[in-house]
């Protein structure tokens, strides 16, 4: 069983204001007793004579005593949607399953950081109900999961259950990280963007730098398929090599189509998961 390394902290942001209802660090635009100036209202409106703002009373042209309202921050729930097909059990510089696990447990403790829930939902052809997490602001609910996956064995041939995690991430618009290596079928791919269109979502494309190297020029390469294809005998030659970087090379830039058409900003981990990389994917 791998080692589970140092817990890193990462920092998020969301675009819009939040809605939730329990105070946390989110710029939102309700309550009225937080910290932020949000504008000015009238103090039938606003009842709060300790923000009486005088110079802004006088210049009301219908005489009305004026008051400062303040914005409250809020917490949002944060949750991770996780492919666990069996692709993502590709191991070479890192194994993908240990990245996600890294990337889960530090999402949850800069969640709790943050005074945020943390919710889990795995898939592979289904959605794997022995790995559901609904949002909650437990301390070590990170710690727990990020090590079930770990010694998570993956069988799943296909990912077709990512398009019914939305089920499973309730009303309140969230912080949605669907993290896969997205070896799915576009349609499909398009289909659960637009299932989870109501959230604030960041698509994580997990691959590694040897998934897709090629070795000799010409040779006998024994590839294998962990999605049903199984192992295969494969004579290497220039003429399948360029096919096989144009093929990479497309698949990039299909994926970038597809988030641009859902004006999402993918984030790519290719290796060891960073959590500055994902800090920097929030600030750039």
């Amino acid at each position: 069983m791998a080692q589970s390394p140092a817990v890193q902290e990462l920092h998020y942001r969301i675009g819009a204001p939040a809605l939730g209802h329990f105070p946390g660090s989110h710029r939102s635009t309700r309550g009225d007793g937080g910290f932020e100036f949000r504008g000015h209202a009238p103090l039938l409106d606003a009842p709060d004579a300790r923000r009486l703002d005088l110079h802004a009373s006088l210049r009301d042209p219908f005489g009305n005593w004026i008051v400062r309202v303040y914005s409250q921050r809020k917490a949002i729930p944060v949750v991770m949607v996780a492919d666990l097909s069996a692709s993502m059990g590709f191991s070479a510089t890192r194994r993908k399953l240990d990245v996600l696990a890294d990337f889960a447990g530090s999402l949850s403790w800069s969640a709790w950081r943050s005074g945020d829930a943390f919710g889990f939902v795995g898939c592979d052809s289904e959605v794997r109900q022995d790995l559901l997490q609904p949002p909650t602001r437990a301390r070590g609910v990170g710690t727990a999961l990020a090590e079930k996956l770990r010694t998570l064995a993956l069988q799943g041939r296909s990912a077709k259950g990512l398009g019914r995690a939305a089920l499973y991430l309730g009303r309140q618009r969230s912080l949605v990280f669907l993290v896969s290596d997205f070896h799915l079928p576009l349609p499909e791919l398009e289909a659960v963007l637009a299932s989870m269109a109501h959230h604030e979502l960041v698509p994580v494309v997990l691959w590694d730098p040897l998934e897709f190297a090629l070795s000799n020029r010409r040779g006998l390469l024994r590839a294998y398929d962990p999605e049903g294809g199984g192992p295969k005998l494969l004579w290497w030659r220039p003429a399948l090599r360029d096919k096989w970087l144009a093929a990479q090379q497309s698949r990039r830039a299909a994926l970038r189509q597809a988030f641009d058409r859902h004006r999402l900003k993918p984030l790519f981990i290719e290796g060891a998961f960073d959590a500055d990389a994902v800090t920097r994917h929030f600030h750039s």
